[in-house]
């Protein structure tokens, strides 16, 4: 029988940890475990916040600290208040950690060596091509997609964003106060929802939904930012966007987009979109599409639209 794809993935995780020398007490034959090793280089030279190595590297605050306290026992780093804000606490590496985590440097670019050394040069190049396509798989699958208030920081670090790339790509620019309006109110259940997707606890990506009572649901404010393009964010968004759709009855959706923005344009006509006649009066809009939901699970008995 074929492994199934948790089969293959729980395989390829065993191969992976053993090749790199995760299972020793030590890596890379030095006298701590890879979590501090990693940790002493995400510190880096110049030093990081508590908080921002405590989303980079997925860990909660427990087992955070506990890193730190080892790293600090050993001379390695330290952990200081930064400012008058107490809650700001910046880790710092010493000397001792900065000769450390060169040393580290070292015997991983020695590490890598010893992967590719045994391969043919056709070898190399599949092997170094097939990572960078599983490190790209294994961001996007950290991605998380929720409903979010669009009073939150998050979602209005994303609208920023959006309305300043308009501005960018748009051949006469964009001014938010002339495009039809997408209020707080209006992006808020019941009225509608705001998704906003996050990577290590930062803001990448947002869509928002307006529902229309009896009439088609709308597509609004779809954003990816540039960092995590082409990771398929964008076309998961509008999956989602569908479903909440489908689970509140739409049947029809909506979206209008600008010609300047041919790889959305491209993505919703590749996604089930058909270019249909203005339906509103949006005048950054060259384009207006509209797509049929199928029927959510358990909803088959009521639509709008």
């Amino acid at each position: 029988m074929e492994p199934t794809p948790v089969a293959l993935v729980r395989r390829f995780n065993r191969t992976v940890t053993q090749r790199i020398g995760v299972l020793a007490d030590g890596y890379l034959s030095r006298s701590r475990p890879l979590s501090q090793a990693r940790l002493l280089w995400e510190i880096g030279p110049e030093g990081s916040e508590v908080r921002a190595l405590r989303s980079r590297l997925d860990l909660d605050s427990g087992h955070l600290s506990r890193l730190l306290r080892a790293l600090e026992a050993d001379g390695l780093a330290t952990v200081e208040a930064e400012g008058s804000d107490g809650r700001v606490r910046m880790a710092r590496l010493t000397e001792a950690g900065l000769a450390e985590r060169s040393e580290l440097d070292r015997l991983s670019d020695d590490l890598a060596i010893s992967i590719l050394a045994p391969l043919t040069d056709r070898q190399r190049d599949r092997l170094v091509t097939a990572m960078g396509e599983v490190e790209r798989l294994l961001l996007a699958s950290m991605v998380e997609v929720a409903v979010v208030d669009p009073r939150h920081p998050h979602a209005r670090h994303c609208m920023r964003a959006y309305f300043t790339e308009l501005g960018r790509r748009f051949s006469d620019g964009f001014d938010p106060a002339r495009t039809l309006p997408a209020a707080d109110e209006v992006l808020t259940p019941p009225a509608g929802l705001f998704l906003v997707a996050t990577l290590h606890g930062d803001p990448v990506g947002c869509c928002g939904l307006k529902f229309h009572g009896d009439a088609p649901g709308e597509v609004k404010r779809m954003w990816v930012d540039g960092s995590v393009r082409g990771l398929g964010l964008g076309r998961r968004l509008l999956a989602e966007v569908e479903t909440h759709a489908a689970a509140h009855g739409v049947r029809t959706l909506r979206l209008d987009t600008n010609r300047a923005l041919v790889e959305a344009i491209a993505m919703y006509r590749s996604s089930g979109y058909r270019e249909v006649e203005a339906f509103n009066d949006e005048p950054y809009a060259h384009h207006w599409f509209e797509k049929t939901l199928a029927p959510a699970a358990g909803r088959a008995g009521r639509s709008i639209s």
